[in-house]
């Protein structure tokens, strides 16, 4: 009782609501473009957010963390020459994979000779500044001899060149590790690619070689020049790649990442042009018809004018707040299409409820009171569960700003729908009340007066004047609508027709069948390649690295961060227990079994054996390099501790497969939980990946709970609580469906895609909610007649939505980005599968499932009983058919 209480005091309220706003339309009309013009004006000055990290990486990870512990340990200036070319470092770097078109070996003359030349035509790069020219020598990171740091590899080549040039045939290149002539075994596993070797790992023939140059940054001059300095590395190498047309480059810097990532933005333009012209077309069209005052045509153009002041406003208070702009943005218009492109042809739909010959005020306040509610619950789902999504809860901040930015446009679409198009709705009434014309507002003439005019004078002014139509008739005058004359007389029959439901439900259980597949086959994507445009650097070399370089996980640098009894046998067995089954690519391994022999045979004290262990590296030039990879703290009484050491360690997986390196990380880290020694394991890579898959789900998580803690609470509000039942259940089988035959379509469940299945959760419950509450509050008629009935009130409603939504989204699949290539499979999924269920699942379905909507039937007792009277005939051949039956 409670609840059809509330219910009709909601209706109510909206319905004075309407008459209010009816009553003053130009002011509805003008403030929600006001109030946007003003805060949409600071949006041509916005700001586009440059730290792609800050935008999808785990806000709080472990992993930042160890690399804030790493950093203070170990500075990056002073371990440059230790970071490898994978490493994907902080400050500014480029990077180059050269290869050959036709599989050559690039450890061949010609090609060293091509590659040396290469590396000398980048450390002449100039970068002009007021003044001075900078080059790669006053920009480098230096060595400890002031010289730059370069690759090993370019070392290798000058080495291989030098011994061709001598007739030196017993210079051999080793995989994955090699020696130089000054003794130090170099790690080349990430700098030389597509490698064949011969026995012993001496390397036959190489396809690509991979070559670093590492930056300063340590100011906003510096940083300045070098991020100059990588757009002219870029534009070298592009000529260099025209010069040398049989080798094939890919160039990258620590800038390109970002770059293509906002290039998403750029690309999309004409496309995001093209599906804006779409749907204005597809919304005329859907809100035209044959009568020229009863069509509509401007409705459907002012419904999108609504969304675009609702979403300007949105992007204005963003900006005047402090956000920054990305590319995930793309996204917020097509979230707002759906929900304000339904609301507004529900509400226009409401209308072809109502009677002609009320006055328009009476007319729009039973608008509201009809189709109001519905889209107030709706858009609180919209505002629950993106507003989840925007909380501190959301570890990724791409989402988050999404979510924000969501909730700010859909409230704002929701008082412009109120406001907005709801005089817009008034202003058009009156147009139809006055028998104006729908487009060009001028009276049209009566019947009688247009028989001397020309056929396509008579076709533009066709219209069906009241006292021309009886009361029967009337009811129908907008039956000529298109859709409304397709789902009324023949669609509604045909889906609840007997012959046809087993096909339905065959069809559903097929749907469940391979939706489940690929829901078991669901897998976490956080390759940043994902959301970049395609064609583009980032792309091409991400490509090239899988290719040629994947025969070994990314560096991982082994941290020991504690001083630990080095000295002791058994904590030095304990330390190269832990790496067993990796590559150990620093001098660790073989310093420190050096030191065990010495230590054992020689019986030092721990005091003797730290003095020996600081000066073997003054002394020992083969060990110089070590020197960077263990940190030393004198004591009080002259003593030497080590304080922190660490040894880089490749892991023997495949770094296309990102399950292994998800496994490779949680197994370190709980190895280095339960171990005798402390020791981090860090990667910048594992910045990305670490609790990714939690960090990912977060916000889905929290916005279906909410969701469903809103469908219970509502529960309350509604005038049946089988709604609600019914809702969620559609609301299961929708995401079940959406992320199993998104998974099939190669789509990983990653930043954008999550963002798509929170907004499949609202974009189910605005299209499915009007028809079940419709079926469900329906009493009397049987249940099949409730659902032609839900299908013609709500159907018409729901299809022109669609239509312009799809029309909309086409464009998005023609867009070169693997953002918008995500986006556009996501939402077209969520709208397909969302049309289905309501159009074929249930209405099928609720034919044959509660509520039942037959009145119960009396006890029979002898005071009150059915008399039934068959008459009976019998034809030639003894067929018994009832012909007749009365009952009394």
């Amino acid at each position: 009782m409670l609840r059809q209480v509330l219910h009709r005091g909601l209706r109510t309220c909206f319905s004075r609501l309407g008459h209010f706003i009816a009553s003053h339309p130009v002011f509805f009309a003008s403030a929600p473009v006001l109030i946007s013009i003003l805060l949409g004006a600071s949006f041509s000055r916005y700001q586009v957010e440059e730290s792609v990290e800050h935008l999808l990486a785990p806000q709080h990870s472990l992993a930042k963390i160890e690399r804030n512990l790493v950093n203070s340990l170990f500075p990056v200036n002073r371990s440059k020459h230790r970071l490898y070319s994978d490493l994907q470092t902080p400050g500014r770097y480029g990077r180059v994979i050269v290869t050959s078109f036709q599989k050559a070996n690039m450890l061949d003359q010609h090609h060293t000779d091509l590659i040396l030349k290469l590396h000398a035509a980048v450390t002449r790069i100039q970068v002009p500044r007021p003044g001075f020219n900078y080059t790669f020598a006053h920009i480098c990171i230096l060595n400890n001899d002031k010289t730059c740091i370069v690759d090993d590899i370019v070392h290798v080549l000058e080495e291989l060149k030098n011994a061709r040039a001598t007739n030196r045939t017993n210079f051999a290149i080793t995989y994955p590790i090699t020696h130089l002539k000054d003794g130090r075994a170099v790690y080349n596993g990430h700098q030389l690619g597509g490698v064949t070797v011969h026995s012993k790992d001496r390397v036959k023939s190489a396809e690509a070689v991979q070559l670093t140059y590492y930056l300063q940054s340590i100011n906003s001059l510096n940083d300045m020049v070098a991020e100059k300095w990588e757009a002219s590395f870029c534009d070298t190498v592009r000529l260099f790649q025209k010069s040398n047309s049989k080798v094939k480059m890919y160039p990258y810097t620590s800038s390109s990442l970002r770059e293509d990532f906002q290039k998403t933005s750029r690309v999309a333009e004409r496309y995001l042009v093209t599906s804006l012209i779409l749907v204005v077309t597809m919304a005329i069209l859907c809100c035209s018809m044959q009568d020229c005052v009863r069509s509509k045509p401007w409705l459907g153009l002012l419904g999108l004018v609504t969304i675009s002041l609702a979403t300007l406003t949105a992007a204005g208070i963003i900006n005047l707040t402090g956000g920054k702009y990305n590319s995930t943005f793309l996204g917020v218009p097509f979230v707002m299409l759906g929900h304000g492109l339904y609301g507004t042809f529900e509400m226009l739909s409401s209308w072809r409820k109502t009677r002609e010959d009320q006055h328009v005020k009476e007319r729009t306040a039973a608008v509201y009171a009809d189709s109001m509610l519905s889209f107030s619950l709706t858009t609180a789902m919209y505002l629950v569960t993106f507003g989840i999504g925007a909380s501190p809860f959301t570890n990724i901040e791409a989402a988050r700003i999404f979510c924000c930015n969501s909730c700010i446009a859909i409230f704002f679409n929701y008082l412009y729908v109120l406001s907005f198009y709801g005089s817009s709705l008034v202003f058009t009434g009156y147009i139809e009340n006055n028998y104006q014309h729908s487009i060009f507002c001028r009276k049209v003439p009566k019947p009688e007066a247009l028989q001397e005019k020309p056929a396509w004078y008579r076709f533009l002014l066709t219209a069906r004047f009241s006292e021309d139509t009886t009361d029967g008739e009337e009811a129908n005058t907008y039956e000529s609508h298109l859709l409304v004359c397709f789902l009324k007389r023949y669609y509604c029959d045909w889906i609840t027709n007997t012959y046809v439901k087993p096909f339905v439900v065959l069809f559903y259980l097929i749907y469940i069948s391979f939706a489940l597949m690929g829901y078991l086959q669901v897998s976490e994507g956080s390759d940043l390649s994902n959301i970049v445009a395609t064609a583009t650097q980032t792309i091409e070399y991400t490509t090239a690295q899988q290719k040629y370089f994947s025969n070994y996980s990314p560096v991982i640098g082994f941290y020991i961060y504690e001083s630990i009894e080095y000295w002791n046998t058994s904590v030095q067995e304990d330390v190269l227990e832990y790496t067993k089954g990796f590559v150990r690519i620093s001098w660790f391994e073989s310093y420190l079994n050096y030191l065990r022999k010495l230590n054992v045979s020689t019986g030092l004290p721990k005091k003797n054996f730290t003095d020996m262990l600081r000066n073997s590296f003054l002394k020992a030039p083969q060990f110089s390099h070590f020197q960077e990879d263990i940190i030393f703290s004198k004591k009080y009484n002259d003593e030497v501790d080590v304080v922190a050491s660490r040894m880089f360690l490749v892991a023997k997986t495949m770094e296309t497969n990102r399950e292994e390196l998800y496994g490779l990380l949680e197994t370190l880290r709980r190895l280095s939980v339960t171990s005798k020694v402390k020791f981090i394991v860090f990667n910048p890579s594992f910045v990305y990946m670490d609790r990714y898959a939690s960090s990912l789900g977060a916000p889905l998580h929290n916005s279906c709970i909410s969701a469903l803690f809103l469908l219970f609470f509502s529960a309350f509000l509604v005038a049946d609580s089988l709604i609600n039942v019914w809702l969620t259940l559609t609301v299961v089988s929708v995401e079940f469906g959406v992320i199993g035959f998104m998974t099939l379509w190669k789509v990983e469940l990653d930043c954008i895609s999550v963002l798509c299945l929170i907004y499949g959760i609202n974009y189910t419950i605005d299209n499915c909610a009007p028809l079940l509450s419709t079926f469900v509050l329906g009493k009397d008629f049987t249940r099949t007649k409730w659902v032609k009935n839900a299908l013609e009130v709500h159907g018409v409603a729901i299809l022109q939505s669609y239509l312009c939504y799809t029309v909309g989204l086409i464009p998005l699949a023609a867009v070169p980005s693997n953002l918008t290539c995500t986006l556009f499979r996501c939402l077209f999924l969520i709208a397909f599968v969302t049309f289905f269920h309501c159009f074929a699942i249930l209405p099928v379905i609720l034919t044959f499932l509660p509520p039942s909507k037959k009145k119960r039937k009396e006890k029979k007792n002898p005071e009150n009983r059915e008399e039934i009277e068959c008459v009976e005939m019998v034809d030639i051949d003894s067929t018994r058919v009832v012909d007749q039956i009365t009952t009394v």
